[in-house]
């Protein structure tokens, strides 16, 4: 049986269904039992729990030989470092006593020790904690989720104007949720040898002018980027309804990326689904 968290979120749900469509045991925990309605349709289980209930979560790790762990993003109207941080803590003391064999965890590219700079902190810190307790854990650090750009869907078809935090040709490492769970899936079914960091990207690096192409041909109409200048990145995120900490993080993650410093000299393994072929599927 392998122990699913944020298994209704993109990631979660397509390392589920791979493990399903390997024929294996799958239990996904989420706060509510109601969001996992099509993963219990094609064969899962459902444990509905709140991760920061560490005794409950760590009953569910007991059912259980392998885990996947994604630590599920806070809302930005909060202190997401906060919020995302106390989520860390309560998973990893989940995990004592769990007699899981093998976890493996979901984190970033670029992550790095430090404070409040979002995933790229919250997340380091989360793979030394995995590293310090005993039970084998496999890293897999991901690129710029192809399913961010999802909710510029809308407004694209409205105005043809695409909202870019990078620029327009800043090409950058990314990938679809459906790539990284089938990684993590087969990381889930290797030995327990298998651990360490891994990097999975995309069959090739794209830009925001590549993702205006996609959507232009897909919804039938002209695309153009406006670059959002990096010195009002706090100022836009605020204007989203982040919180003054969370938009904060969100600008220190972005300037990184712009920076390149979330880049990698490790040989990445690519995953197969195209950046075209992503976005086809969010408007399919």
């Amino acid at each position: 049986m392998h122990i699913i968290l944020g298994g209704t979120g993109r990631v979660g749900s397509a390392t589920a269904r791979a493990l399903l469509d390997a024929g294996q045991k799958v239990t996904i925990v989420s706060r509510d039992r109601d969001h996992g309605a099509a993963l219990k349709q094609a064969g899962a289980q459902i444990a509905e729990v709140n991760i920061r209930n560490v005794d409950a979560l760590r009953d569910v790790f007991r059912t259980g030989t392998r885990g996947f762990l994604l630590n599920p993003p806070a809302e930005p109207s909060g202190d997401t470092d906060k919020e995302e941080r106390e989520n860390m803590a309560a998973i990893i003391s989940a995990l004592e006593g769990s007699e899981l064999e093998k976890v493996v965890a979901q984190s970033t590219y670029g992550a790095f020790e430090g404070e409040r700079c979002g995933d790229l902190t919250v997340l380091h810190a989360f793979e030394k904690a995995l590293r310090e307790q005993p039970i084998p854990a496999a890293i897999n650090r991901g690129g710029y989720y192809m399913s961010n750009w999802a909710g510029m869907v809308e407004p694209v078809k409205e105005s043809g104007v695409l909202l870019s935090f990078f620029p327009a040709n800043l090409s950058i490492p990314m990938v679809a949720p459906r790539d990284l769970g089938k990684a993590a899936a087969r990381r889930l079914l290797s030995g327990t040898e298998d651990v360490g960091i891994t990097h999975i990207e995309g069959p090739e690096r794209y830009t925001a002018n590549d993702v205006a192409a996609a959507l232009a041909k897909v919804i039938g109409r002209d695309v153009q980027v406006q670059e959002i200048p990096r010195e009002v990145l706090e100022e836009t995120f605020r204007s989203f309804r982040f919180s003054e900490e969370a938009a904060a993080s969100y600008a220190c993650m972005t300037r990184r990326m712009i920076d390149g410093k979330t880049n990698t000299a490790d040989e990445p393994v690519r995953g197969k689904t195209t950046l075209q072929n992503h976005i086809a599927s969010i408007l399919g």
